[in-house]
């Protein structure tokens, strides 16, 4: 028998090692070692403080398992305070799981008591002596560790401040920029109308429309100006007028990063303020919206701003607050600052009134945008209103300009904007020619280097004339909100083919302009009693532009008539609306911008449908407007000589 156990046990040490928890009792161990660490986090922490702390980190549930491996886990997540961690150790590696928790626990329980060891004494000392010895005990202990300064952080300090002194002149922008609404040119009508809607007992929300550099900015700063100073108004002295461009907000569907609406920094991963980070409290950081509260929130190029952070925008603009939510705000946590409190529990106020400007058209914007804003249109500016802004901002320059300096400007561009850049280039010039002297004239040649410099060309390139031409006429289209003048000319020959006469057009007209044509050949017969297939026809849009909608019908019927009855066509008059096949003048869009765009070519008449009347202002200027409803009353305005007779288009003496 003794034999036998001895031969076992030699059998026994030959074999594999026993796994910890093969030993006897290991397991209740592990078990009696884990609840005993949670006692001593419940002593140190309290009861109560531990479950909050558990049930943030998501380990309520897994410190009541009967599963080691799932209490460990909990263990570790509270240990660590990191909710990340979601796979529980395995089985074997519990022993070394456990002994790594212990020595953190250990150091926690360390730094406890020297906190509370530091404390004391601080508190004793504060017993025995005054107030301001006090305060030398605060320094003195602060300066044993280590602060946050040192000679290269206090040297930089140094720099910033030296940098933040030295500053440059008043940039030339900022010089001519408009101070008041009188400066603004040529935007009466859009300004009046701005002023009431702004500066009112009930402001609007407002999108303000039109082509670049006219103004919309400045005017929108300067009409919050004007209606602080009235009583009647909601605008405190202090309102403010915030300005971010819809291009460049970017954010994160999460909100991580939020600069319009604000964001939360949780304490773990964002980065929160130390003194929260340390209390498990994530700290909110306010946006825009609260920064404009009492005044104007101002969104440039407001079209190109994403759409899901513009219906952010909208849900604050109808609830005038912003709300801030975080997983890791515990309402029931005593070290929560009470503002941040707060703006968990009520929010932020964004009472704001927004200001969108946009180039682009209204329908391309969002229909809920616009359904809570009302609508104002800044002009496209004249010749003449560009000549005066670049007089204007000599003026404030202080400098002089050589007679036809305003008038070469007003050829290269229609921006106020860009003429008051260009005024400046040729500045700048004028100033290196006269060595820094300070009585400067700006003359054209000053002005001409600018423009070579700038490669620029003349904004304008067709001008009206004097003189009547064959088979050529004005059109007129529209992109966005800038009208311009198109060329069309037609030519006519017998035709080739004894089958029928062919039509020729350009294929980068687009298929509407196309439609057109052919609608102008049925009109064609029934005023001349031709066929056009006695004829072959080339019609041409010179340019090759794009012709979008049938806009251009009437003249370019109006140009086969021409070519094919060699009667001349003014060149001071252009004419735009759909032809019908009936003859019928219809109206068609974009007429308001297609009249400046006539002004600017020098055109002296436009014919407009009868259907378009009510789209031009009564109080227009510098060009003579003809409604028309049919074709026949297009004849004595645009052919030179000539008008509709019992025998067709005759000449005015009857031939």
């Amino acid at each position: 028998m003794g034999l036998f156990k001895k031969g076992e046990e030699r059998e026994r040490n030959k074999g594999p090692k026993l796994l910890w928890w093969e030993h006897p009792g290991a397991i209740d161990e592990m078990s009696r070692r884990i609840s005993s660490m949670f006692s001593m986090l419940s002593d140190m922490l309290g009861a109560d403080r531990l479950i909050l702390k558990a049930g943030k980190l998501e380990s309520l549930t897994l410190m009541r398992s009967e599963d080691l491996e799932q209490r460990v886990m909990a263990l570790q997540r509270i240990v660590f305070q990191d909710p990340t961690i979601t796979v529980p150790p395995s089985f074997d590696e519990l022993p070394s799981v456990m002994d790594e928790l212990e020595d953190e626990l250990a150091e926690m329980l360390a730094r406890k008591r020297l906190d509370e060891s530091i404390e004391k004494k601080v508190t004793d000392k504060l017993q025995q002596k005054h107030e301001e010895y006090v305060k030398d005990v605060k320094k003195q202990l602060l300066s044993e560790e280590t602060g946050p300064e040192t000679p290269e952080t206090q040297k930089k300090l140094e720099d910033l401040k030296l940098l933040e002194e030295r500053k440059l002149l008043t940039s030339a922008m900022e010089a001519v920029r408009p101070s008041d609404l009188a400066q603004i040119v040529g935007q009466d009508r859009a300004i009046r109308a701005l002023m009431a809607k702004i500066s009112s007992p009930f402001p609007q929300h407002v999108i303000l429309y039109g082509p670049p550099g006219v103004g919309k900015t400045s005017a929108a700063r300067l009409v919050l100006e004007e209606a602080k100073k009235a009583k009647y108004t909601p605008f405190g002295s202090d309102a403010k007028f915030i300005e971010v461009d819809g291009t460049t907000l970017r954010w994160d569907p999460r909100d991580i990063v939020n600069p319009l609406m604000g964001s939360v920094h949780d304490p773990i991963y964002q980065g929160a303020r130390r003194d929260l980070a340390e209390g498990g409290v994530p700290e909110p950081k306010l946006g825009l919206v609260t920064e404009a509260h009492g005044g104007v929130l101002f969104i440039d190029e407001i079209g190109e701003m994403d759409p899901l952070l513009l219906n952010k925008l909208l849900k604050v603009m109808e609830d005038k607050r912003v709300s801030f939510e975080s997983s890791y705000y515990d309402p029931e946590d005593k070290s929560v600052p009470e503002y941040i409190k707060q703006l968990f529990d009520k929010g932020a106020p964004a009472d704001f009134i927004l200001i969108g400007a946009t180039t682009r058209e209204p329908e391309t914007l969002s229909p809920a945008l616009r359904s809570r804003c009302a609508e104002v249109f800044f002009e496209p500016l004249t010749q003449h209103s560009v000549q005066e802004i670049a007089t204007s901002a000599a003026t404030r320059l202080g400098v002089r300009i050589e007679d036809g300096v305003p008038e070469m400007i007003s050829d290269y561009t229609i921006e106020g904007r860009k003429a008051t850049s260009l005024l400046i280039d040729a500045y700048s010039f004028a100033l290196y020619e006269s060595q820094g002297s300070k009585d400067v004239l700006i003359k054209k040649t000053h002005l001409e280097d600018a423009i070579r410099a700038g490669r620029m060309t003349p904004y304008v390139n067709i001008k009206a004339s004097g003189t009547a031409e064959v088979g050529k006429i004005f059109g007129l289209g529209v992109s966005g909100f800038l009208g311009s003048v198109i060329e069309i000319e037609a030519v006519s020959f017998p035709r080739k083919d004894e089958k029928g006469g062919n039509i020729r057009f350009n294929e980068t007209a687009g298929s509407m302009a196309k439609d057109s044509v052919f609608n102008a050949g049925a009109v064609f017969r029934s005023i001349t009693g031709d066929e056009l297939g006695k004829y072959d026809f080339h019609v041409n849009v010179v340019g090759g532009g794009n012709i979008e909608g049938p806009s251009a019908g009437t003249a370019i019927l109006l140009a086969m008539l021409s070519a094919s009855r060699g009667i001349r066509v003014r060149q001071d008059v252009a004419v735009t609306g759909e032809i019908s096949i009936q003859g019928k003048v219809k109206e068609v869009g974009g007429v308001f911008e297609k009249v400046y765009g006539a002004k600017q070519a020098g055109i002296r008449k436009v014919l407009i449908p009868e259907g378009n009347k009510k789209d031009v202002p009564s109080d227009i200027t510098g060009v003579e407007i003809v409604p028309v409803d049919d074709i026949k009353e297009c004849f004595e305005h645009i052919f030179e000589g000539y008008r509709l007779g019992p025998a067709g288009i005759e000449s005015d003496d009857g031939r």
